[in-house]
């Protein structure tokens, strides 16, 4: 296997290992405890700071086996999940697939109950780049799903997401990771990886990465490559 760099080595996993969107968690977890889960969810906030990773935890707590610990990342479907191999998970990229007909075809796939898991959850990345005309044609499958499917369209600007879906949806609003949070997270992946580091460098690391984890993780992972140690 090639290398893996650390923002998708140390993607978190569990809801536990989500680090600075604690309301949205909370939110999370609880429903799924007393079984109150929306059918459609607008995950937003900037870039790097957990939606997509969390939209990947609640589709692997939905089709998780275990009953008391979900998502418990090692039964087969959470394996599953975690190893991009299942199709109980559909991900798309709007920005590309940003048409009426590719909206057609997901309308078309949803009536079909998944053979792998409970639910199918269609994660919609960079969902604010749908045309107008895609919006529209989502809109009665969006309001109206199948028992069988939930919808997660994470948005890095809300304010492009026509009110109409935004009413048909739960809006949970991801925040910028504090610094101190941050920096406890590159300690940590250092610890791990044998990287030597100073306080200094680790803050000014995680100051520059403006409440994105993923951008601190990347900039560690290419400062490590230049250096000795």
């Amino acid at each position: 296997m090639g290398y893996l760099g650390f923002a998708r080595k140390y993607r978190p996993q569990k809801f536990s290992e989500v680090v600075g969107q604690e309301v949205v968690v909370k939110i999370l977890e609880n429903s799924l405890k007393k079984g109150k889960l929306s059918h459609a969810y607008i995950f937003s906030g900037p870039k790097g700071v957990g939606k997509t990773s969390v939209a990947r935890i609640l589709a692997k707590a939905l089709n998780c086996s275990s009953s008391h610990n979900r998502p418990c990342d090692e039964c087969p479907s959470c394996i599953a999940v975690k190893e991009g191999r299942t199709m109980s998970v559909i991900e798309m990229d709007a920005a590309s697939h940003t048409s009426v007909e590719n909206i057609r075809d997901l309308r078309e796939n949803i009536r079909y109950a998944s053979t792998e898991g409970f639910y199918k959850v269609y994660i919609i990345d960079e969902a604010h780049m749908l045309s107008q005309a895609a919006f529209n044609a989502f809109l009665k499958t969006l309001e109206e799903p199948p028992p069988h499917v939930v919808f997660v369209l994470a948005t890095t600007e809300p304010r492009k997401i026509p009110l109409t879906v935004l009413s048909r949806c739960q809006h949970l609003q991801f925040r910028r990771i504090p610094v101190n949070l941050i920096k406890e997270r590159l300690e940590s992946v250092c610890s791990i990886e044998g990287i030597s580091a100073t306080d200094e460098a680790l803050y000014a690391i995680a100051s520059s990465s403006e409440g994105s984890m993923r951008d601190a993780l990347v900039l560690l992972d290419q400062i490590t490559s230049f250096t000795e140690s």
